[in-house]
């Protein structure tokens, strides 16, 4: 074989493997698609709140004075536990613990001078009933008997009145008593105070109106705590009280807790620049599910609606726009468009109730480059 003979040869050879090469990149390469089977089971249609719902304590009490004051006495501490009635603050008050005392004082006084007043009317009334039998016995004269009788009326009616006073008396001690009571801040609820803002000898005021002001003292029921969350407004009318509810918290990631709406908002609330709401409030099912969280975490509450049983499911992810999906033929490895009808639906999961059967894979990468009917596709592998 010549030099020229092999040269042609060589170059055949590599035309016919660049022609191969060519023809294969040519071909259109299979896209690799995420793929979930129908399956059966429960589905169930549900809405959720719109932007994060709080943890709150059924009863919550930030403590502020009525009066303004120095502070002379501060029982309560952050994170105490304390009952109902137990004192948290005190403020200077020696000259409104002066007035009660004084005003005790002038009750006793009031006492004793409707005691000898009642004593005296006592005696004039007797002897006004002598007069009047001396009177009809022609011994004493009319004119004694009538100043007997008009003393002892006037005695009786100076009884009265000191017997009024002591009356006056007791309300000013009552008086005293509330403006004492003002100066101090009793726990209105059995609780936990979450927090103090205030020291001893500092000067506390009330809030002006209209202005908040940081409480001397918050108080947390945590014996109760119930989920506070907006919803849109479209799915308001859908919920009702007693429905059940899923409760979720950033704080306890996969875990998910059994609820119950207790009570949804009676007015809309409009916030600028964002969607209308109604707030809904849910408890917990299991009073022991509380035991672990604090008020104020954030949380999540799914208020299921309606729930069907032995269905056929997809992920709602694999739905397209109307109301189709893309099957995977295993036979001719390509993604073909299906109609289907559905029914329950929530952001997971929606029934299918026609087009689909049980096995059928559905895609889920829907979003991927070449994702389309008549695709060639390949099942991506599990890791």
């Amino acid at each position: 074989m010549t030099h020229h003979l092999r040269r042609l040869i060589i170059i055949a050879v590599l035309l016919a493997i660049g022609a191969g090469l060519g023809w294969y990149w040519s071909q259109p390469k299979p896209v690799v698609v995420r793929l979930q089977a129908v399956e059966r089971g429960s589905v169930e249609a549900s809405v959720a709140n719109t932007r994060a719902g709080t943890v709150k304590a059924c009863r919550r009490s930030r403590i502020t004075p009525a009066i303004g004051g120095i502070i002379t006495g501060l029982p309560a501490k952050d994170g105490a536990t304390v009952k109902k009635g137990d004192l948290l603050l005190e403020l200077w008050n020696h000259d409104l613990v002066a007035q009660v005392e004084l005003a005790q004082r002038e009750a006793e006084a009031n006492r004793a001078r409707a005691t000898e007043a009642c004593v005296v009317a006592d005696v004039a009334r007797r002897e006004a009933e002598r007069m009047q039998r001396l009177r009809k016995q022609n011994i004493a004269s009319e004119e004694a008997t009538e100043k007997a009788v008009g003393a002892a009326k006037a005695k009786r009616a100076a009884c009265d009145a000191a017997k009024a006073a002591i009356e006056v008396a007791d309300a000013r001690i009552k008086v005293a008593r509330e403006n004492l009571e003002r100066t101090l801040m009793h726990a209105p609820f059995d609780g936990t105070i979450a927090e103090v803002n205030g020291e001893l000898g500092e000067y506390v005021t009330p809030s002006p109106p209209g202005i908040a002001t940081l409480p001397v003292v918050d108080l947390i029921d945590t014996s109760c705590l119930t989920i506070s969350a907006p919803i849109d407004e479209v799915d308001a009318p859908s919920v009702k009280p007693g429905l059940s509810a899923r409760i979720s918290l950033d704080a306890f990631p996969g875990e998910t807790f059994d609820g119950r709406v207790r009570r949804i908002a009676p007015y809309v609330l409009e916030i600028e620049k964002q969607a209308r709401t109604v707030d809904i409030e849910a408890d917990f099912t299991d009073p022991a599910d509380t035991a672990r969280l604090l008020p104020g975490y954030s949380a999540d509450v799914e208020v299921i609606l309606q729930t069907r049983e032995d269905v056929l499911y997809i992920p709602t992810e694999a739905l397209l726009e109307d109301q189709r999906v893309l099957v995977f033929d295993p036979d001719s490895e390509t993604l073909q468009s299906r109609q289907v009808e559905t029914g329950l639906s929530n952001w997971k999961l929606t029934e299918v109730t026609s087009g689909l059967e049980e096995g059928e894979r559905v895609v889920l990468s829907v979003d991927r480059k070449g994702v389309e009917p008549g695709a060639l596709a390949t099942p991506e592998q599990a890791k």
